[in-house]
C-alpha cells in the first residue's frame, strides 16, 4: 500500500519521473510485459544548524567560511528555505543555543514562516537547555538520541555583586543614582541586592518564567500546571522526555532519514548539509584574503532609493575606541552621529529602521544619537533585540513608532554617576600622592580619593538634570504627560511585554514587523525600496589599524578583557563585563545602563 507520505509527495507534485522499458518474454507461447519499475520520489531538505549568540550586527567572512553567523544570515537561510520550491522540509540542529530572548523570538518567527510555507520543520536535539527547548517547541517535530536529557530547570537570575572584594582592596566606589531602581551601580557598592531591585527582578523573571510554560504547554498540548511540574522535575533523562510528551522520537542522528521517509524505501531523501551556508574555498588564495582583509566585495553598498537599517549594538560610547579583533560590538556616537546625519541629507534614503540591542552607556553619547536622529527629519521606526535599556531606550526615544521582542530588556530610565577611588589601595601598595588645588570642586573626577560633601552635591544635581532631560524627552517622545512618565521611569527594567502594556513601547514584534511599517511611512505601499543594512562591519585590516585612533587613543584595559571572552567559562564572564562597566563609569561623568552583570538563563 502506497504510504500517506508517497501519496502527499505525489500531490504535491515534485516526484522524479523514472523511464521505464517494456520487456518481452515468450511464456506459454503467449507475448507479455513485465509491471513497471517503481518511479523514485525525490525529497530535498534543508539542513540547518543553530548555534551560538547570533549578533545582531553584519559579520566578517573568514577565509574558509563566515567565523560567526550573524542573525541576519540565520534567518535569511530560514527564509530562503521557505521559498526554494526544491525544497520540502527542514531540519533543524539545535546545539549550544546562546542567543538572547529577543533573537531567539525572531529565529521561531522565522521557523513559523517556514511552516506556514507548507513545509515540515523538524528539530533534533542532544543535551537542550530551556533554550534549545524553546527554539525546538516551534518545530513540528522533536528527536533526540536515548541518551540525550533535556535539561528544563527553570530560570535564574544572578547578579554579582563585588563590595566585599573592593573592600579588601580598600577601593571605594562613591555612586550616585536618579531613580529608585536604577541599580547599575549596586554590584560595587552593595553586597546583596536591595529591595527595589530584588522586586524589579522578580518581576521580571515571573514573566520570563510565564512566557516559557505557556509556549512549551501549547506546543505540546499539556496544561501550565504540567509543565510547571516537569520544570520542577528538572533534568529529564530522553525516555521520561518522550513519557512526559516533551520529545516525540528517540532516534540517532544516522536514523532520521528513515523517519522522515516513514518507511518508503521508494523515497530518494537528498539532505542539503549547511543549507545556504556561505562558504569560501578551502584552498588559501591570496587574492580572497586581500578581499578579506579589505572588507569584501560588499563595500559598493545599495543606491538608489531605499530604507537605511541602522543596527546599534552593545554598550554607548562617546569615542570611537576599538574593541579589539575579539572584542565585543559597541555604539559609538562618534561614528553612529555621522552616519545619521548623512543618512538625513540622502534624498534616496526615505525612512531609517534602528536595529538597538544596548543596554546604554555615556548619558551623553545617548542624547547626541537621539538628536541625530531627531534631526533627520525622516521616518523612524525602531526595533529592540534582546536589550534597549536606559541609554538603549534613550536612542529610541524620538522614533515614530517603537517595535519590541515580548522578551526585550527595556525602560531603566536612570541615570547612574559617581568614581572609584583608589586611595586605600594606593596607600597600601605604598603609592602616595600629593595634591594642589584650586575650587572647592576641583577633586570632583579624581579617583585618588572619595568625594567632599560638596563635590557629591554637584555631582547629584548633575545627574539630576540629565534625569529630568530624559524623562521629559520620553514623556514627549511617548505622549505622556511628565507625571505619568515619571512614575514608569526611576530606572526601572521591564520585559517587552510589559513595555507595551505601560505604553512605553508600541508594538511588539520582529525588525521584519519594524521594516513593513517603516515601508508604510515611506509610501513604499508594494514593497519595492531596497534595504541597506548599516554600518558595514570592519575588515580585519581596519581592525588592526584601529587600534591606535586618529586622536591618538590606545585601546581600553575592557577591550583588552574583552578578548579574553572567548577563553573563559561562561560562568565566569559576569566578572569581565562588570571590570568593562567599571572603566567605563571611571571615563564617564554620568551614565544611563542598566545593571550589566544580570544573567537570566
Amino acid at each position: 500500500m502506497v504510504s500517506k507520505w508517497y501519496a502527499a509527495a505525489m500531490l504535491c507534485g515534485f516526484m522524479l519521473t523514472m523511464p521505464f522499458a517494456h520487456k518481452r518474454t515468450h511464456a506459454a507461447g503467449e507475448e507479455t510485459a513485465t509491471k513497471p519499475a517503481a518511479r523514485a520520489v525525490r525529497a530535498d531538505w534543508a539542513e540547518i544548524t543553530i548555534s551560538g549568540e547570533y549578533p545582531e550586527s553584519q559579520q566578517m567572512p573568514g577565509l574558509f567560511g563566515d567565523l560567526t553567523e550573524g542573525l541576519s544570515t540565520c534567518l535569511d537561510r530560514l527564509d530562503q528555505a521557505a521559498r526554494d520550491t526544491a525544497i520540502k522540509g527542514v531540519l533543524l540542529k539545535l546545539d549550544g543555543v546562546t542567543a538572547g530572548w529577543g533573537r531567539m523570538h525572531e529565529i521561531q518567527t522565522a521557523i513559523r514562516a517556514v511552516k506556514k510555507a507548507g513545509k515540515p520543520v523538524w528539530a533534533q536535539i542532544n543535551d537542550a537547555s530551556t533554550r534549545e527547548y524553546l527554539l525546538a517547541t516551534t518545530c513540528d517535530r522533536i528527536i533526540v538520541p536515548e541518551s540525550a536529557t533535556l535539561m528544563l530547570t527553570g530560570l535564574r537570575a544572578e547578579v554579582t555583586f563585588f563590595r566585599n572584594l573592593l573592600d579588601l582592596l580598600d577601593v571605594k566606589a562613591d555612586m550616585l543614582r536618579v531613580g529608585a531602581f536604577k541599580s547599575a551601580a549596586e554590584p560595587y557598592t552593595r553586597t546583596e541586592m536591595s529591595d527595589e531591585f530584588r522586586a524589579e527582578m522578580e518581576e521580571i523573571l515571573d514573566d520570563y518564567y510565564g512566557m516559557v510554560i505557556a509556549q512549551i504547554a501549547v506546543a505540546r498540548n499539556l496544561t501550565e500546571e504540567q509543565v510547571r511540574g516537569i520544570v520542577d522535575e528538572g533534568l529529564l533523562p530522553a525516555a521520561r522526555a518522550r513519557e512526559l510528551g516533551l520529545v516525540d522520537d528517540l532516534a540517532y542522528e544516522d536514523q532520521i532519514p528513515d523517519l522522515i521517509r516513514q518507511g518508503d524505501a521508494s523515497v530518494d531523501l537528498r539532505m542539503r548539509e549547511d543549507y545556504r551556508k556561505k562558504k569560501h574555498g578551502t584552498e588559501l588564495d591570496l587574492f580572497a584574503l586581500m578581499e578579506i582583509l579589505g572588507g569584501g566585495s560588499q563595500a559598493a553598498g545599495v543606491s538608489g532609493p531605499r530604507i537605511a537599517v541602522v543596527t546599534a549594538e552593545g554598550p554607548i560610547i562617546t569615542d570611537s575606541m576599538p574593541a579589539g579583533l575579539f572584542g565585543a560590538a559597541a555604539i559609538s556616537s562618534e561614528k553612529m552621529v555621522p552616519l545619521i546625519r548623512k543618512l538625513g541629507e540622502d534624498t534616496d534614503v526615505r525612512a531609517i529602521v534602528l536595529r538597538i540591542d544596548s543596554p546604554g552607556g555615556s548619558a551623553l553619547a545617548s542624547d547626541l544619537i537621539w538628536r541625530a536622529l531627531e534631526a533627520t527629519g525622516k521616518p523612524v521606526v525602531a526595533s529592540m533585540g534582546d536589550t534597549a535599556a536606559s541609554g538603549g531606550y534613550y536612542i529610541a526615544m524620538g522614533a515614530d513608532r517603537i517595535f519590541a521582542e515580548p522578551g526585550t530588556l527595556t525602560g531603566s530610565i536612570g541615570v547612574v554617576g559617581g568614581k572609584v577611588s583608589f586611595a586605600g589601595l594606593m596607600k597600601k601598595v605604598g603609592v602616595t600622592t600629593s595634591v594642589i588645588s584650586r575650587g572647592k570642586n576641583s577633586g570632583v573626577l579624581s579617583l585618588t580619593e572619595a568625594f567632599s560633601d560638596s563635590e557629591r552635591d554637584v555631582m547629584q544635581r548633575m545627574l539630576d538634570t540629565i534625569y529630568r532631560q530624559f524623562t521629559e524627552k520620553a514623556a514627549a517622545g511617548r505622549k505622556m504627560n511628565y507625571e505619568q512618565l515619571e512614575a514608569l521611569a526611576r530606572g526601572r527594567v521591564y520585559t517587552g511585554r510589559r513595555a507595551q502594556e505601560l505604553g512605553l513601547i508600541d508594538e511588539l514584534g520582529t525588525l521584519a514587523d519594524a521594516v513593513a511599517f517603516a515601508r508604510q511611512l515611506a509610501g513604499d505601499s508594494e514593497g519595492k525600496l531596497k534595504l541597506e543594512t548599516l554600518p558595514k562591519p570592519q575588515s580585519p585590516l581596519e581592525m588592526l589599524l584601529g587600534q591606535l585612533t586618529p586622536h591618538g587613543r590606545q585601546p581600553t584595559a575592557a577591550a583588552s578583557l574583552d578578548a579574553l571572552r572567548p577563553l573563559v567559562p561562561e560562568s565566569l564572564q559576569p566578572m569581565l563585563r562588570n571590570w568593562g562597566a567599571l572603566q567605563q563609569l571611571a571615563r564617564e561623568t554620568a551614565l544611563t545602563i542598566m545593571p550589566c552583570s544580570i544573567s537570566i538563563r
